[in-house]
């Protein structure tokens, strides 16, 4: 923020920015003391300027990623999703660093460790979120970061497309153990992704006053690339809805998270190894 006031027959200017040293200057006209703040301004915007290292140095990631998930992560489609992959990074000694150590070699050390254990795909999905997370932190929260570290790191190669799909005979074994979970809701949950290819969080989204049985479509509002869409349902799928009791505004009154532990526990119940909920769309 720039000030410019008058000193006798002098202008004085100072241009304050949260994580940076005060920068002040005097001059004859008004008019150049206002032409040099916003020259300061556009540099301080692009990190072209010596930062106050005490903030950056008294903050560690972790502290950002927190404030993040508190803030930010609350107002997502995603998140569940981002929850968990954020307790993932603050448990890596990098979110322990404080900002002003956090540089792409730590970055590139975290995403090689995670390599080991999980896929390129899941070692992009938690950078984003830390790069995210890193951006608000420097254009909303007011961190004088010299830029994102990473943004400077190279990620790994999305995976191949996936091929799994679920057969007929895992859908009959999958349904079977649903029988012996008592749950109402799973097998409901489950022949629907089969019979209309929708994902899970546009199934638990669904809502009644979208569901139009006459016109034997279902209006999906939360998508993930974030328009509506109107999607048709078949006799069956209009069967399944017909006999879901309802409990709430939505068809499913379940969490994403219950949906997931329910089929982690199913699929092993069910002996069938390999399968996501996700494969579930292309059973048919």
């Amino acid at each position: 923020m720039a000030t410019v006031r008058r000193r006798g027959a002098t202008w004085q200017v100072q241009v304050r920015r949260q994580g940076h040293p005060l920068l002040s200057r005097t001059f004859r006209l008004k008019s150049d003391a206002e032409l040099w703040a916003r020259q300061k301004e556009a540099q301080l915007d692009r990190g072209e300027l010596p930062v106050d290292t005490r903030v950056l140095r008294s903050h560690t990631l972790a502290h950002l990623l927190e404030r993040y998930a508190t803030t930010i992560v609350p107002r997502k489609r995603s998140a569940d999703r981002e929850r968990y992959m954020l307790r993932v990074v603050l448990r890596h000694p990098m979110a322990r660093l404080s900002l002003h150590r956090l540089n792409p070699a730590e970055v590139a050390k975290y995403r090689d460790d995670r390599l080991v254990a999980v896929s390129g795909d899941t070692v992009r999905r938690e950078l984003a979120v830390v790069r995210h997370c890193l951006e608000v932190a420097r254009h909303e929260w007011g961190f004088a970061l010299p830029g994102n570290p990473v943004r400077q790191v190279k990620l790994p190669r999305p995976n191949n497309p996936r091929e799994r799909r679920a057969t007929a005979t895992e859908l009959q074994r999958l349904l079977a153990a649903c029988k012996a979970t008592g749950s109402r809701w799973l097998p409901a949950v489950i022949q629907l992704a089969v019979e209309t290819g929708m994902r899970r969080s546009e199934l638990l989204a669904m809502r009644w006053d979208h569901v139009d049985m006459a016109a034997r479509t279902v209006l999906l509002r939360a998508t993930k690339n974030g328009h509506p869409r109107t999607v048709p349902l078949s006799p069956r799928a209009l069967e399944i809805i017909r006999d879901t009791p309802r409990v709430g505004d939505t068809v499913f009154v379940v969490s994403g998270n219950a949906v997931r532990l329910a089929w982690e526990r199913l699929r092993r119940r069910a002996g069938v190894s390999g399968l996501r909920f996700h494969d579930l769309r292309h059973g048919r």
